[in-house]
């Protein structure tokens, strides 16, 4: 059996009573980098066989894990800090142990989404995880897209070095929007920042340089569709120039944000 165990993401009280017993019955560990988790496992007084399993590797441990499994050994799947899979290696290694009938089960523990979701103040009814935003192109212009049009919250994980950038470009497409930051979770120097993208601007680039894990939690738009305010034509251009969309795609695009049907809006602006 695969079994994907939730570790700490800062505080190493969080680990439950369950998952160090995981660690400690299982044959061998898949980990994300055997140095951090052979220094949870000091901590723990643990001594247990570990593989390098990252997403460099992935595909070409693969074959020998699933054939550990098929011979009924035990493995134990444990990513950095948090919760395996969630933007962490082992989403191929679980969807292949499901189509081949392998058992997989897990130990829930920390995920710094949710903790950040729970913390942030901002609606948690309705939201998705972006996870890390592509860096460039227009991969980033259509993630940034569907995350400011999504009708709840979402929540982005970004590093020290591009976060102020990020929140930057935040403000440009959308000054009004409310993000809170969650920085350093469940640690010594937890952080949480909240207000406009340039307002944490302000707050960040008065530091010498940010630190730590960081988490943005961005508000759905205003209850009022703030879409409203273009007219169709408009619309359509915007995207097109903003997230680098396609014609048709920002025709779509402009549908889906002012509520309306794809065929109306195509009609009105050919008319």
């Amino acid at each position: 059996m695969l079994t994907l165990i939730a570790t700490p993401i800062g505080n190493l009280g969080d680990l439950s009573p369950r998952a160090v017993k995981a660690l400690s019955s299982c044959d061998y560990l898949l980990c994300e980098d055997t140095r951090r988790t052979g220094a949870l496992l000091h901590h723990l007084g643990i001594k247990k066989k570990m593989i390098s399993f990252h997403s460099w590797n992935e595909r070409s441990t693969e074959d020998v894990v699933i054939a550990d499994l098929k011979a009924d050994r035990e493995i134990a799947l444990v990513s950095d800090a948090g919760t395996p899979c969630i933007s962490d290696p082992g989403e191929l290694l679980v969807a292949r142990c499901r189509r081949e009938g392998i058992p997989v089960t897990g130990i829930p523990g920390p995920s710094a989404a949710i903790l950040a979701l729970s913390l942030s103040g901002l609606p948690t009814e309705r939201f998705q995880f972006c996870g890390f935003l592509p860096k460039s192109g227009k991969e980033r212009s259509l993630a940034l897209w569907q995350l400011l049009s999504y009708l709840g919250s979402s929540i982005v994980y970004e590093s020290p070095t591009r976060l102020i950038a990020t929140l930057k470009e935040l403000a440009e497409l959308a000054s009004e929007r409310r993000v809170v930051l969650l920085r350093e979770l469940t640690k010594s120097f937890e952080e949480w920042l909240g207000g406009s993208p340039s307002e944490l601007v302000s707050q960040l680039s008065q530091r010498d340089e940010v630190k730590g894990e960081c988490v943005l939690v961005i508000a759905p738009p205003a209850e009022e569709n703030e879409w409203t305010r273009y007219e169709g034509a408009e619309l359509v251009a915007y995207l097109e120039t903003t997230f680098q969309l396609a014609h048709m795609e920002a025709i779509k695009a402009a549908a889906q944000l002012q509520q309306r049907s794809k065929s109306s809006l195509y009609k009105k602006l050919i008319e």
